[in-house]
């Protein structure tokens, strides 16, 4: 995904559980799953390896500037 920004955050401190949060002009006019279907096929194998549990944002960057806006 080259036009993603991407911000992670270590859960634990065990480098394995994550909260991360994908904003990408890709995400446009796709439901959830689909948008998590995109970020999980970039990760690859490193899901249930080095990435045990991943909790997981996605965004357009309309969406992103409005959540930021509204903080």
């Amino acid at each position: 995904m080259p036009d993603a920004v991407v911000e992670i955050q270590d859960l634990t401190g065990t480098a394995d559980h994550f909260r991360v949060e994908v904003i990408s002009a890709q995400f446009e006019d796709l439901k959830p799953i689909a948008r998590h279907r995109l970020v999980y096929g970039t990760l690859g194998a490193h899901v249930g390896g080095a990435i045990h549990a991943l909790a997981l944002g996605t965004h357009t960057p309309d969406e992103w500037r409005r959540r930021k806006q509204a903080t």
